[in-house]
């Protein structure tokens, strides 16, 4: 009669703490799950729930739960010597790293019951590097702010005797290109300086979208160069309006001359209907 199968041996169940790497480059922690075996990952740090990856979740585990700060998984089978499943999650509180990657593996004799993840403190040279990057950032705003105001304007000589004169775009297009949408636009002009501000609507059902480049020609062709281009929100997602203002070079044409705008994305991909814009 042939022998009976030898049954599994029973794994120690341990209890232990994982540090996430700081550097993405550096190895993610391997955490240890056997088959019939509840394994908890608890983080310091509450997480998005909604960003949890788990390979293989539908065919590998007969069981997964995510909390605020917990993962629980039991898989249904072992998974094989070399086979590993990659767990992805990001954190809610924006701080560095901003998101964890763990690996789940099987070991012959153990089993991770309960991990803490957390995240590795920061260097000292890294906390000063961003400190000094928030710092250039704080000087630079400060200086935005010391020549906002109408009295900023004119001390900075963006506005002089002239003021500025502002002309809305009449010929708006009718119709939508790459799911986007010229509500209106206005384009205006000052001694030194000219702008073009038009509001988007991204249609919905749309991926977000975020203003990259800009290109500004003349009625003959000839390219205009842009100094900025700018929007008044993050990105505009799915049914949602908002400002794009593309700056020229400082103008040195004539008041009022028609110019053809392209805005594109950032990928070149999804542009705005062209526009007519006098500046």
């Amino acid at each position: 009669m042939p022998s009976a199968a030898l049954p599994t041996p029973a794994r120690e169940q341990q209890q232990r703490q994982v540090v996430v790497p700081s550097n993405p480059s550096e190895p993610a922690p391997e955490l240890r799950v056997a088959a019939n075996v509840v394994s908890y990952f608890r983080f310091n740090a509450l997480i998005d729930r909604a960003s949890v990856e788990i390979e293989g979740r539908s065919v590998r585990f007969q069981w997964v739960d995510v909390g605020e700060r917990l993962i629980a998984v039991e898989p249904s089978v072992d998974l094989g010597a070399d086979e590993k499943l990659v767990v992805r999650v990001r954190y809610r509180d924006g701080a560095s790293p901003a998101a964890a990657t763990l690996v789940l593996v099987s070991h012959p004799t153990l089993v991770d019951k309960e991990v803490e993840v957390v995240r590795q403190p920061r260097s000292r040279e890294a906390l000063e590097a961003a400190l000094a990057e928030k710092e250039a950032e704080l000087t630079t705003l400060k200086a935005r702010c010391g020549e906002s105001g109408p009295a900023g304007l004119i001390f900075s000589g963006r506005i002089d005797w002239k003021g500025v004169q502002a002309r809305r775009i009449e010929d708006m297009p009718t119709g939508t290109q790459g799911g986007l949408k010229v509500v209106e636009g206005m384009g205006y002009r000052a001694g030194p300086w000219a702008l073009a501000v038009v509001r988007v609507r991204n249609l919905p059902g749309q991926s977000p979208w975020v203003a990259g480049t800009a290109r500004l020609t003349r009625a003959d062709g000839t390219p205009v160069k842009v100094h900025s281009v700018d929007m008044d929100k993050a990105q505009l997602g799915p049914g949602e309006e908002g400002f794009v203002a593309v700056e020229p070079e400082s103008p040195y044409w004539k008041v009022g001359q028609v110019f053809r705008l392209e805005v594109l994305d950032k990928s070149g991909a999804r542009r705005l209907p062209i526009l007519e814009v006098a500046l």
